[in-house]
């Protein structure tokens, strides 16, 4: 068993990223994690959202690890510390920083590259003495500190393990327990666990599995009387890629497994016991059995948790959950939280302020990369959002067939030429997907010039899971048209912000708003619709708010896009895709009066040019059911 102020101590936690909630919710959510029954906080901590750009630190706002861990302390948990520094989580990238990608030579992720090594001794040079104050014996709520996370799945260097307990030993010293998590088998066990070093190994597996045969299994991989029965995750319910039904699991079964490992005085922390939403452009993605098998995340992670992604805990898998945990739990339970209210701000009509392609014709020369072929966006400098590259050809008579082996995610073609003196807009040709990567026609044009070639790359978030992890985004290949390679490319970033910079306003949305676009902008909208419906352009409207609650905006009728409120990144939307048709607004993001929407549509704008702030989410978009995820 474990032991806590010299008493047995059954951990009954729960995963709860605080990267995933804003600040000004870590409390109402931990509270609700506290009348669910919980004694514990699990949390991974994201390498990339605190150091952006190598040498730019940032831990404050969402970003701000050590006031949550207080926080939690307040509350009287205990902490699970995730520390990666790989963390998975269907989070971009796994939570590496995507300028690692940039170097040359390529370092060698999650291994004993000494390139890699020493980037990581740097960040946990920074990341740890902050988390060595806030240890239990100093006085703090850390309990346990997870070295990396389920390394058994993914490959076999114990010397890249044994340097990481050595290094946190160095920074948190020897009487703190370090713990893996691993999946529930012979092989992941053997790869993954850290003998030797007096390394806990906790196991994970599905909620359909009988549990203590695996923790018999657990026992083989620990010291011989220190192999309290562990899940590190527990499924709660299970993530969602776009294009795929909503996953949701059963409550009662969920319930009935749970108590499977409490009536033996086993342990769990439940994965997730609140999921949150993946704001900005950190999403993750998973691949199948290729590369090319690309999965996207939705900006929802609400996990099917029994704490929804907004708060909710008046649900079927809250209640039966908090029943089996009551029934075993050392304490009191707390009164049932009632659900945060939720307001629908009715509809709001927006305005087209500018096409994306004029606002980059006015960008400063010197942010252009010219290049004779493509290069990945993490090249020059772009991590996240979408990257134009531009190019010319001349239309020789032949099929005109655009092809692009590999692109890293969505890439859209446009064309456009010179006629009469006159530079006509770009025209759509087609789309170029990772996931099916089928070659285009390009449209044939009457040119008085060599035709221009534009493609709009977006990078939908990087592979999290499994051995494609070194995922840079763009044009990662030759483009071909009718089987020659096209040359001399102009490449251009499209500059988003991104947590946790949510207080800053990018260069592009104050162009957006500016009051000389939506003046040129009266007579834009004069052209005929569908002439420029796949043309990617900014929407401005605003909705009026009285008392502040959280809302919901609805995409249904939209392509696809990025979405601001007030400046703030409330993440990706792709209706057409689904399943999910709403985004989440939390209330701190808005205030009384006038709120600001900018989206940025990259396909087909809804004909009415409306939007609408709703009282609750939405899952049924490209489908119509929900499916049950038999974990």
């Amino acid at each position: 068993m474990f032991w806590k102020d010299g008493k047995p101590f059954r951990i009954i936690g729960g995963d709860l990223h605080y990267f995933r909630v804003l600040p000004e919710y870590w409390e109402d959510r931990l509270l609700r994690a506290k009348a669910l029954g919980l004694n514990a906080i699990q949390t991974y901590v994201p390498w990339n959202l605190h150091e952006p750009r190598q040498g730019q630190l940032v831990f404050e706002g969402i970003a701000d690890l050590v006031a949550f861990l207080k926080l939690c302390q307040k509350l009287d948990f205990v902490v699970m510390l995730r520390a990666g520094p790989y963390i998975c989580g269907e989070w971009d990238l796994g939570g590496f920083p995507a300028w690692l990608l940039s170097i040359e030579p390529a370092v060698r992720l999650r291994s004993s590259d000494p390139a890699f090594l020493h980037l990581v001794d740097n960040w946990w040079g920074i990341l740890l003495p902050k988390m060595a104050p806030l240890l239990y014996s100093n006085g703090g709520p850390i309990v346990m500190v997870q070295i990396e996370n389920e390394f058994g799945s993914y490959g076999d260097d114990k010397s890249y393990l044994h340097h990481l307990v050595k290094l946190a030993r160095s920074h948190l010293g020897e009487e703190l327990t370090l713990y893996t998590t691993d999946g529930g088998s012979r092989e992941t066990l053997q790869k993954g666990t850290i003998r030797g070093d007096a390394v806990y190994s906790a196991v994970d597996f599905t909620t359909g599995d009988d549990p203590w045969p695996i923790f018999e299994l657990q026992k083989e991989f620990n010291a011989p009387g220190k192999s309290p029965p562990l899940s590190a995750e527990f499924y709660t319910g299970w993530l969602t890629h776009w294009g795929e039904n909503i996953a949701h699991t059963d409550a009662k079964s969920t319930a009935a497994a749970l108590g499977k490992i409490l009536e033996k005085n086993g342990s769990a922390v439940l994965y997730m016991a609140h999921g949150g939403t993946n704001f900005g452009f950190y999403n993750g993605a998973n691949t199948g059995e290729g590369e090319s098998d690309y999965k996207p995340d939705l900006t929802s992670y609400d996990y099917d948790a029994p704490i929804s992604e907004f708060g909710d805990v008046d649900n079927a898998k809250y209640k039966a959950l908090r029943r089996v945990i009551e029934k075993y739990s050392a304490v009191s339970l707390p009164p049932l939280p009632r659900n945060n209210k939720k307001t629908g701000y009715g509809n709001f009509r927006l305005q087209r302020t500018a096409f994306l392609f004029d606002m980059l014709n006015k960008t400063d020369h010197a942010d252009i990369l010219k290049s004779d072929d493509p290069v990945s966006m993490e090249v020059f400098g772009e991590m996240f959002g979408l990257v134009l590259y531009a190019s010319e050809y001349i239309h020789k008579g032949k099929k005109s067939i655009l092809s692009i082996p590999k692109v890293h995610d969505r890439a859209q073609v446009f064309v456009s030429c010179s006629t009469k003196n006159k530079q006509a807009r770009p025209k759509y040709a087609g789309t170029i997907e990772r996931w099916s990567n089928q070659a285009i026609r390009l449209p044939n044009l009457s040119c008085t010039s060599p035709i221009k070639l534009l493609i709009l790359v977006e990078n939908m978030g990087r592979v999290n899971y499994g051995p494609y992890m070194f995922d840079r985004k763009g044009i990662l290949s030759s483009v071909y048209l009718d089987g020659q390679p096209i040359h001399k490319w102009k490449m251009l970033s499209v500059p988003f912000q991104k947590i946790p910079e949510v207080k800053k306003i990018s260069p592009i949305l104050k162009d957006a708003l500016s009051d000389n676009i939506k003046i040129s902008s009266h007579r834009k909208l004069k052209i005929n619709l569908d002439s420029i419906s796949k043309q990617p352009a900014f929407y401005v409207g605003s909705f009026a708010v009285g008392e502040v609650h959280d809302s919901f905006i609805s995409f249904t009728g939209w392509g696809k896009g990025i979405a601001f409120v007030n400046g703030f990144n409330i993440g990706r939307y792709w209706p057409t895709k689904g399943p999910q048709c709403n985004l989440y607004v939390p209330a701190p993001v808005l205030h009384r009066g006038q709120n600001v929407v900018v989206i940025l549509e990259l396909e087909s704008p809804n004909p009415d040019l409306l939007l609408s702030s709703v009282d609750d989410p939405d899952f049924t978009c490209g489908t119509k059911s929900s499916k049950v995820h038999q974990l």
